[in-house]
């Protein structure tokens, strides 16, 4: 259902290679990019804006840690959360649609998930488990649940690079088209 993933010091320095091949597909394609973050709480957005010349494609982000701000600021229906709880994919469909009333931008990502114990933790959703949601001009561009070991910090992280080599994947196939 969803994968498990750990990654070596080496891959890790990778994904600083890949924040920078991203930002050169966004700006080659001139695309624009912005964030919806519950789980990573602004994490995606203060890293991209790390990269050469982001201020060429990085529109923002919006961090939505708390239900109520997914709810006020990015018209998540309370029932959506109710039923799926605030670290679903549903939800996380729901946090990147709203976004787009927010900050227009080409692609759309959002993030849910849980980083520690007390949240919607199931044996079937343990903590570490992510879901990340992206849309690009108003259609499905990626999806993806992952499962990610280690302490908050290696979650968030795992899921900055989970995120960027997505996006690179997806942008490098649109691309290629």
């Amino acid at each position: 259902m969803f994968k498990s993933i750990e990654l070596t010091k080496t891959q890790y320095k990778m994904i600083s290679e890949t924040l920078q091949q991203v930002g050169k597909l966004l700006i080659e394609n001139r695309l624009t990019l912005a964030f919806a973050e519950s789980a990573t709480a602004g994490r995606l957005s203060a890293e991209f804006s790390l990269i050469d010349d982001a201020g060429k494609f990085l529109k923002g982000g919006v961090a939505c840690y708390d239900a109520c701000i997914k709810e006020s600021l990015l018209k998540v229906d309370h029932e959506v959360i109710k039923k799926f709880t605030p670290e679903s994919m549903e939800v996380t469909k729901a946090i990147t649609e709203g976004l787009a009333s927010l900050i227009p931008a080409h692609i759309l990502v959002g993030v849910t998930g849980l980083t520690c114990p007390g949240g919607s933790e199931t044996e079937e959703k343990p903590v570490g488990t992510m879901f990340i949601y992206a849309i690009k001009d108003g259609g499905h561009l990626f999806s993806e649940r992952m499962n990610f070991q280690g302490n908050r910090e290696d979650i968030v992280s795992h899921t900055v690079e989970r995120t960027a080599v997505l996006l690179e994947q997806n942008l490098t196939f649109k691309s290629n088209l």
